[in-house]
């Protein structure tokens, strides 16, 4: 005979209960995360109007039903859109993660954090018209800034101990459930209500990596965070309206979570939710590219002044050794014939050869009419990658958290140029001085891609004076984006 199952309505998770209380009562302590938040809010949405010039990511924004427009809706920065909520997270979602340009967070779960600006402008942009229309006062930037920390410590603080990829599901589950707790806050709900949210969050169908790896790589990564960032909206909404939620859904035996998706395992954590993430995010500053091969491409630049000063060019390298960390390895390392732009993003031999022959890597290098030359293809064949164990270690370790790559060239004439070590991207906390002038001038660079002097004047004088941001209420900021 089987045994009885309890019928009786469990706690909530300790899971659920530690993200409701954070998000409801944490203080955010100091300035250095609010002042990193602001360099992340300008970069995210810089990288969005930079891919607003490519037409794979712009067919896909908009209403669903062409010609909608919402009164009090959300407006999409960089386009006439106003929509309602849900649809305004998808196209923002979708905007600012569509080049591989936004901020990442690497440990045991790969990410970016800022993938969850998405629903957070989109909710505080309705809520603030609406608000207005009502006679109300408007949310201000400093409530975005807020649910950024927020939503980056929620999503990295889980990433920290707990892989999701080894089990075959992506990374953007985290966004989904970070979205829906700081969307949550920021429409009002009660505790009991923010807890369903974030229940209805971890119960809801997950997405398989399949489209990040070969041989199905493909442009749904691009989107992938956007769809799950207005999940989170739409879920939100749904507890609003008094939805009950399901309070063992990562525990509960045979059905939960854990059992179900991450072979029986519990979530283990190495700190307590406060502000380390965002103050530690690692910015993409100098090249369009996955976050493991930064250091590479960066290493590769190097090379090509190198090859320049002797003389020679990249037909002249007979072989390229990349000491590496495994997480690269796992990810990045490809041979064979790559498909499309997101396949070519995700493949290090790529993003190396690009600057070995050209002396740069942008986001068209990854179009088809670049991917075309053959030099390309030829000197990826002649490149490998090896791990370093070390590199590996100080990877996982919270107090260095690097993200090495070294590169030797042997040439065909039997020199081997010196090894150049990259253990720190320019975008790592440990570069900051250094990188935070180049974040500006990469925004001010996308600025001008959309927007007349006079308007970039105006967004940039409100954009990098951390007081006048933060007081400046959330329709008037996202206003200074519309054409």
């Amino acid at each position: 005979m089987s045994a009885h199952v309890s019928n009786v309505r469990p706690e909530p998770d300790q899971v659920l209960v530690d993200i409701v209380d954070y998000v409801q009562n944490g203080e955010i302590a100091g300035d250095l995360a609010y002042d990193t938040a602001r360099n992340c809010l300008i970069d995210t949405l810089g990288c969005g109007l930079e891919a607003l010039e490519y037409p794979a990511c712009t067919k896909l924004l908009g209403p669903i039903v062409p010609g909608t427009v919402v009164p009090h809706g959300a407006k999409v920065p960089g386009t006439q859109f106003q929509l309602d909520p849900i649809q305004a997270a998808f196209s923002i979602g979708a905007m600012i993660r569509w080049l591989d340009f936004n901020d990442t967070w690497l440990a045991a779960e790969w990410g970016h954090p800022s993938d969850n600006l998405g629903g957070i402008l989109a909710t505080a942009d309705w809520l603030s018209r609406n608000a207005i229309a009502a006679g109300k006062p408007p949310l201000t930037m400093k409530h975005v800034l807020t649910a950024m920390i927020k939503a980056h410590e929620i999503q990295g603080c889980i990433a920290l101990e707990n892989s999701f990829n080894r089990v075959g599901l992506d990374h953007v589950v985290l966004v989904k459930v970070a979205s829906t707790a700081v969307v949550a806050q920021l429409m009002g709900l009660s505790r009991d209500e923010t807890l369903n949210a974030i229940s209805l969050a971890w119960v809801d169908g997950q997405s398989l990596r399949t489209y990040r790896h070969s041989p199905n790589t493909g442009s749904r990564k691009s989107w992938a965070a956007g769809d799950a960032t207005s999940r989170a909206v739409r879920l939100a909404l749904i507890a609003k309206t008094g939805e009950m939620g399901y309070p063992s859904v990562l525990t509960a035996k045979t059905w939960g979570f854990y059992d179900v998706l991450f072979k029986g395992q519990p979530f283990a954590f190495q700190r307590k939710y406060g502000s380390y993430v965002m103050e530690n995010v690692l910015f993409k500053i100098s090249f369009p590219a996955e976050f493991h091969s930064q250091t590479a491409v960066e290493a590769a630049m190097t090379l090509h002044g190198r090859l320049l000063a002797l003389g020679k060019t990249a037909d002249d390298i007979e072989r390229i050794t990349i000491r590496t960390h495994e997480a690269c390895i796992r990810i990045i390392d490809k041979q064979g014939p790559l498909a499309n732009p997101a396949d070519r993003d995700h493949c290090i031999q790529y993003m190396v050869a690009v600057p070995l022959i050209h002396g740069r890597l942008l986001a068209g290098d990854y179009e088809d009419a670049i991917a075309a030359d053959p030099r390309i293809d030829a000197l990826r064949d002649r490149i490998v990658c090896v791990e370093d164990p070390r590199y590996t270690t100080d990877y996982h370790d919270p107090d260095k958290r690097s993200i090495a790559n070294a590169l030797t060239v042997e040439l065909k004439d039997g020199t081997k140029l010196p090894e150049v070590v990259v253990e720190y991207p320019i975008g790592h906390k440990s570069r900051r001085k250094d990188g935070i002038p180049l974040l500006e001038a990469k925004f001010r660079i996308n600025l001008a891609r959309r927007f007349p002097v006079k308007q970039q004047k105006a967004i940039l004088d409100v954009s990098l004076d951390q007081r006048a941001l933060e007081a400046t209420p959330v329709n008037e900021y996202v206003d200074l984006y519309v054409i």
